[in-house]
């Protein structure tokens, strides 16, 4: 599943250098995940990179967004075919 950060953001910016897919846009007032584009950072890390770095836990599972461990690497993989 993809994340989502929550109003709780403080808008430091560490979690969008962070994110390998780029899936971290700034936005007013608060940061916001893209879906099509966040895989948990399935192929890259062990853990999302995103949630590691958040000061303030703000960074959670989007219960809209529900996706098994196959389908993020599945996502991973077009992604890769961008580049």
């Amino acid at each position: 599943m993809a994340l989502l950060i929550n109003d709780e953001c403080i808008a430091c910016d560490a979690c969008r250098e962070e994110c390998p897919n780029d899936a971290i846009e700034e936005n007013d007032p608060i940061y916001i995940i893209d879906a099509d584009r966040c895989t948990e950072c399935v192929g890259d890390y062990d853990d999302p990179s995103c949630i590691a770095v958040c000061p303030v836990d703000c960074i959670v599972l989007d219960p809209n967004n529900l996706e098994n461990i196959d389908e993020l690497k599945f996502k991973y993989d077009q992604l890769q075919k961008e580049e």
